[in-house]
Protein backbone atom coordinates (compact mmCIF):
# COMPACT_ATOMS: atom_id res chain seq x y z
CA UNK A 1 0.00 0.00 0.00
CA UNK A 2 1.43 3.37 -0.98
CA UNK A 3 2.21 5.67 1.90
CA UNK A 4 1.42 9.38 2.00
CA UNK A 5 4.44 11.69 1.75
CA UNK A 6 5.47 13.50 4.91
CA UNK A 7 5.42 17.28 4.47
CA UNK A 8 7.69 19.19 6.84
CA UNK A 9 8.07 22.89 7.60
CA UNK A 10 11.34 22.72 5.64
CA UNK A 11 9.32 21.90 2.50
CA UNK A 12 7.62 25.30 2.60
CA UNK A 13 8.86 28.87 2.26
CA UNK A 14 7.37 31.22 4.85
CA UNK A 15 7.93 34.87 3.95
CA UNK A 16 6.56 37.80 5.94
CA UNK A 17 5.42 41.09 4.41
CA UNK A 18 8.91 42.53 4.91
CA UNK A 19 10.52 39.81 2.80
CA UNK A 20 12.08 37.91 5.73
CA UNK A 21 12.41 34.17 5.09
CA UNK A 22 10.99 32.59 8.23
CA UNK A 23 11.71 29.09 9.50
CA UNK A 24 8.25 27.80 10.38
CA UNK A 25 4.53 28.40 10.20
CA UNK A 26 4.61 29.36 13.88
CA UNK A 27 7.02 32.22 13.12
CA UNK A 28 4.83 33.31 10.21
CA UNK A 29 1.80 33.43 12.53
CA UNK A 30 3.72 35.59 15.02
CA UNK A 31 4.83 37.93 12.21
CA UNK A 32 1.28 38.19 10.86
CA UNK A 33 -0.15 38.96 14.30
CA UNK A 34 2.48 41.64 15.00
CA UNK A 35 1.74 43.22 11.61
CA UNK A 36 -1.99 43.11 12.31
CA UNK A 37 -1.39 44.86 15.66
CA UNK A 38 0.79 47.43 13.84
CA UNK A 39 3.70 46.50 16.12
CA UNK A 40 7.11 47.09 14.53
CA UNK A 41 9.61 44.21 14.88
CA UNK A 42 13.10 43.05 14.01
CA UNK A 43 13.46 39.42 12.93
CA UNK A 44 16.52 37.32 13.96
CA UNK A 45 17.62 40.07 16.35
CA UNK A 46 21.21 39.88 17.66
CA UNK A 47 21.21 40.06 21.48
CA UNK A 48 24.63 40.24 23.19
CA UNK A 49 25.00 38.66 26.64
CA UNK A 50 28.27 38.05 28.50
CA UNK A 51 30.31 38.23 25.32
CA UNK A 52 27.94 35.86 23.51
CA UNK A 53 25.48 36.79 20.78
CA UNK A 54 22.07 35.14 20.67
CA UNK A 55 19.65 35.19 17.76
CA UNK A 56 16.22 36.06 19.14
CA UNK A 57 13.33 35.46 16.74
CA UNK A 58 11.46 38.75 17.24
CA UNK A 59 12.36 42.04 18.94
CA UNK A 60 9.53 44.51 19.47
CA UNK A 61 9.32 47.81 21.34
CA UNK A 62 7.58 45.97 24.18
CA UNK A 63 9.82 42.93 24.47
CA UNK A 64 11.26 39.82 22.84
CA UNK A 65 9.50 36.76 21.40
CA UNK A 66 11.26 33.41 20.97
CA UNK A 67 9.66 30.48 19.13
CA UNK A 68 10.72 27.22 20.81
CA UNK A 69 11.68 24.73 18.09
CA UNK A 70 14.38 22.71 19.87
CA UNK A 71 16.24 22.18 23.16
CA UNK A 72 18.79 24.89 22.29
CA UNK A 73 15.96 27.44 22.14
CA UNK A 74 14.87 26.40 25.63
CA UNK A 75 18.43 26.83 26.98
CA UNK A 76 18.75 30.22 25.26
CA UNK A 77 15.44 31.41 26.72
CA UNK A 78 16.42 30.39 30.26
CA UNK A 79 19.84 32.05 29.97
CA UNK A 80 18.28 35.34 28.84
CA UNK A 81 15.83 35.20 31.76
CA UNK A 82 18.66 34.54 34.24
CA UNK A 83 21.10 37.17 32.96
CA UNK A 84 18.52 39.85 32.12
CA UNK A 85 15.59 39.28 34.50
CA UNK A 86 14.24 42.74 33.71
CA UNK A 87 14.04 41.95 29.98
CA UNK A 88 10.51 41.13 28.87
CA UNK A 89 10.64 37.96 26.79
CA UNK A 90 7.92 35.47 25.87
CA UNK A 91 8.47 31.99 24.50
CA UNK A 92 5.96 30.25 22.26
CA UNK A 93 6.25 26.47 22.40
CA UNK A 94 6.11 24.47 19.18
CA UNK A 95 3.35 21.79 19.12
CA UNK A 96 5.93 18.98 19.05
CA UNK A 97 6.90 20.01 22.60
CA UNK A 98 3.37 19.47 23.86
CA UNK A 99 4.48 16.33 25.69
CA UNK A 100 6.95 18.38 27.74
CA UNK A 101 4.19 20.13 29.67
CA UNK A 102 6.17 20.76 32.85
CA UNK A 103 9.10 22.19 30.93
CA UNK A 104 6.90 24.45 28.85
CA UNK A 105 5.09 25.70 31.95
CA UNK A 106 8.49 26.78 33.27
CA UNK A 107 9.08 28.73 30.06
CA UNK A 108 5.84 30.37 29.00
CA UNK A 109 4.50 33.03 31.37
CA UNK A 110 1.20 34.91 31.20
CA UNK A 111 0.53 38.15 33.03
CA UNK A 112 -3.19 37.68 33.39
CA UNK A 113 -5.88 35.14 34.09
CA UNK A 114 -7.57 33.79 32.07
CA UNK A 115 -4.73 33.08 29.69
CA UNK A 116 -4.71 34.19 26.08
CA UNK A 117 -4.30 31.15 23.87
CA UNK A 118 -4.84 29.86 20.37
CA UNK A 119 -5.70 26.65 18.58
CA UNK A 120 -5.47 25.67 14.93
CA UNK A 121 -7.39 23.08 12.96
CA UNK A 122 -6.62 21.29 9.72
CA UNK A 123 -8.80 18.48 8.42
CA UNK A 124 -9.37 16.78 5.04
CA UNK A 125 -13.02 17.80 5.26
CA UNK A 126 -11.96 21.48 5.25
CA UNK A 127 -11.58 21.55 1.46
CA UNK A 128 -13.75 22.82 -1.34
CA UNK A 129 -13.88 22.89 -5.14
CA UNK A 130 -14.75 26.13 -6.87
CA UNK A 131 -14.57 28.13 -10.08
CA UNK A 132 -13.72 31.79 -10.48
CA UNK A 133 -12.63 34.48 -12.90
CA UNK A 134 -10.16 37.29 -12.20
CA UNK A 135 -10.70 39.82 -15.02
CA UNK A 136 -7.83 42.00 -13.80
CA UNK A 137 -5.22 39.20 -14.11
CA UNK A 138 -4.60 38.08 -17.70
CA UNK A 139 -3.66 34.47 -16.89
CA UNK A 140 -6.69 34.06 -14.63
CA UNK A 141 -9.18 36.07 -16.70
CA UNK A 142 -10.84 32.96 -18.08
CA UNK A 143 -13.19 30.65 -16.22
CA UNK A 144 -11.12 28.09 -14.28
CA UNK A 145 -11.25 26.12 -11.06
CA UNK A 146 -9.31 25.03 -7.98
CA UNK A 147 -9.46 22.60 -5.12
CA UNK A 148 -8.48 24.46 -1.97
CA UNK A 149 -7.86 23.31 1.59
CA UNK A 150 -8.37 25.46 4.66
CA UNK A 151 -6.65 25.81 8.02
CA UNK A 152 -8.27 27.91 10.74
CA UNK A 153 -6.69 29.40 13.85
CA UNK A 154 -8.68 30.81 16.76
CA UNK A 155 -7.30 33.24 19.34
CA UNK A 156 -8.91 34.27 22.61
CA UNK A 157 -9.25 33.87 26.37
CA UNK A 158 -8.95 30.33 27.71
CA UNK A 159 -11.08 28.96 30.51
CA UNK A 160 -9.82 25.94 32.43
CA UNK A 161 -6.93 25.71 29.94
CA UNK A 162 -9.38 25.42 27.04
CA UNK A 163 -10.15 27.93 24.29
CA UNK A 164 -12.76 25.91 22.39
CA UNK A 165 -13.42 22.19 22.13
CA UNK A 166 -11.90 20.86 18.90
CA UNK A 167 -15.09 18.93 18.08
CA UNK A 168 -17.23 22.06 18.36
CA UNK A 169 -14.77 24.14 16.32
CA UNK A 170 -14.53 21.46 13.62
CA UNK A 171 -18.31 21.32 13.21
CA UNK A 172 -18.55 25.13 12.82
CA UNK A 173 -15.68 25.31 10.33
CA UNK A 174 -17.00 22.43 8.24
CA UNK A 175 -20.44 24.07 8.00
CA UNK A 176 -18.88 27.29 6.71
CA UNK A 177 -16.51 25.62 4.24
CA UNK A 178 -19.42 23.61 2.82
CA UNK A 179 -21.10 26.89 1.86
CA UNK A 180 -18.16 27.50 -0.51
CA UNK A 181 -18.05 24.03 -2.08
CA UNK A 182 -18.77 23.80 -5.84
CA UNK A 183 -19.54 27.49 -6.16
CA UNK A 184 -18.69 30.02 -8.86
CA UNK A 185 -17.13 33.14 -7.28
CA UNK A 186 -17.29 36.50 -9.01
CA UNK A 187 -17.07 40.18 -8.08
CA UNK A 188 -20.53 41.66 -7.58
CA UNK A 189 -19.60 44.66 -9.75
CA UNK A 190 -19.76 42.45 -12.88
CA UNK A 191 -23.46 41.69 -12.22
CA UNK A 192 -25.52 43.37 -14.97
CA UNK A 193 -28.96 41.96 -14.24
CA UNK A 194 -30.77 39.10 -12.56
CA UNK A 195 -34.03 37.24 -12.60
CA UNK A 196 -35.59 34.84 -10.12
CA UNK A 197 -33.08 32.05 -10.75
CA UNK A 198 -30.09 33.48 -12.67
CA UNK A 199 -27.43 36.17 -12.61
CA UNK A 200 -26.22 37.80 -15.82
CA UNK A 201 -22.47 38.52 -15.61
CA UNK A 202 -20.70 40.78 -18.10
CA UNK A 203 -17.18 42.21 -18.28
CA UNK A 204 -14.50 43.12 -20.78
CA UNK A 205 -11.26 41.31 -19.93
CA UNK A 206 -7.85 40.66 -21.46
CA UNK A 207 -9.30 37.64 -23.28
CA UNK A 208 -12.28 39.51 -24.69
CA UNK A 209 -15.90 40.13 -23.77
CA UNK A 210 -17.54 37.71 -21.31
CA UNK A 211 -21.32 37.38 -21.23
CA UNK A 212 -22.47 34.67 -18.82
CA UNK A 213 -25.79 33.55 -17.40
CA UNK A 214 -25.21 31.54 -14.22
CA UNK A 215 -27.58 29.89 -11.72
CA UNK A 216 -28.01 31.79 -8.48
CA UNK A 217 -27.84 28.68 -6.30
CA UNK A 218 -24.30 27.85 -7.49
CA UNK A 219 -22.95 31.42 -7.63
CA UNK A 220 -21.39 33.41 -4.80
CA UNK A 221 -21.18 37.18 -5.32
CA UNK A 222 -18.24 38.84 -3.55
CA UNK A 223 -17.55 42.44 -2.56
CA UNK A 224 -14.30 42.57 -4.51
CA UNK A 225 -12.35 40.27 -6.80
CA UNK A 226 -12.51 36.50 -6.32
CA UNK A 227 -8.94 36.19 -5.07
CA UNK A 228 -7.84 33.64 -2.48
CA UNK A 229 -7.20 36.58 -0.11
CA UNK A 230 -10.80 37.70 -0.47
CA UNK A 231 -12.06 34.14 0.03
CA UNK A 232 -10.08 34.00 3.31
CA UNK A 233 -11.78 37.21 4.44
CA UNK A 234 -15.20 35.90 3.40
CA UNK A 235 -14.72 32.71 5.43
CA UNK A 236 -13.79 34.84 8.46
CA UNK A 237 -17.01 36.88 7.99
CA UNK A 238 -19.04 33.66 8.13
CA UNK A 239 -17.08 32.12 11.01
CA UNK A 240 -17.00 35.15 13.32
CA UNK A 241 -20.74 35.24 14.25
CA UNK A 242 -20.64 31.53 15.09
CA UNK A 243 -17.75 31.83 17.57
CA UNK A 244 -18.29 31.97 21.35
CA UNK A 245 -17.50 35.28 23.07
CA UNK A 246 -14.11 34.17 24.41
CA UNK A 247 -12.79 33.83 20.84
CA UNK A 248 -11.43 37.27 19.96
CA UNK A 249 -9.75 36.74 16.57
CA UNK A 250 -9.95 34.33 13.66
CA UNK A 251 -7.23 33.51 11.16
CA UNK A 252 -7.79 31.59 7.93
CA UNK A 253 -5.24 29.99 5.64
CA UNK A 254 -6.46 28.93 2.20
CA UNK A 255 -4.11 26.90 0.04
CA UNK A 256 -4.67 27.40 -3.69
CA UNK A 257 -3.06 24.25 -5.01
CA UNK A 258 0.28 23.23 -3.46
CA UNK A 259 2.60 25.50 -1.47
CA UNK A 260 0.82 28.79 -2.12
CA UNK A 261 -2.18 30.55 -0.75
CA UNK A 262 -3.34 33.26 1.60
CA UNK A 263 -3.48 33.95 5.33
CA UNK A 264 -5.80 36.58 6.78
CA UNK A 265 -6.32 37.23 10.50
CA UNK A 266 -8.99 39.54 11.88
CA UNK A 267 -10.36 40.65 15.24
CA UNK A 268 -13.98 39.81 15.94
CA UNK A 269 -16.15 42.86 16.55
CA UNK A 270 -18.91 42.18 19.06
Amino acid sequence: MASSPTILDSDFRYIDKRGNLLRSRTELTVAQMLTFLEEDYDYDYDLSLNGKTFKVDFKTSKGLIEVIDNDDDIKKYKEIKEVLPEQKIMAIGHPKYASQIKELQDIVFYDKTPQTGSIFLEDPSFSFDYAHILPLVEKCSILHGHTSSVMVELVGQMKDNLLLDFGVAKKIIKEVVNVFDHKFFINRKYLKSEDESHYKIEFEGPKGMFDLQVPKNTTYLLEGEATVENLSSEIIKLLAPKMPHNVEAVGVYIYEGYNKGSHIISNISR
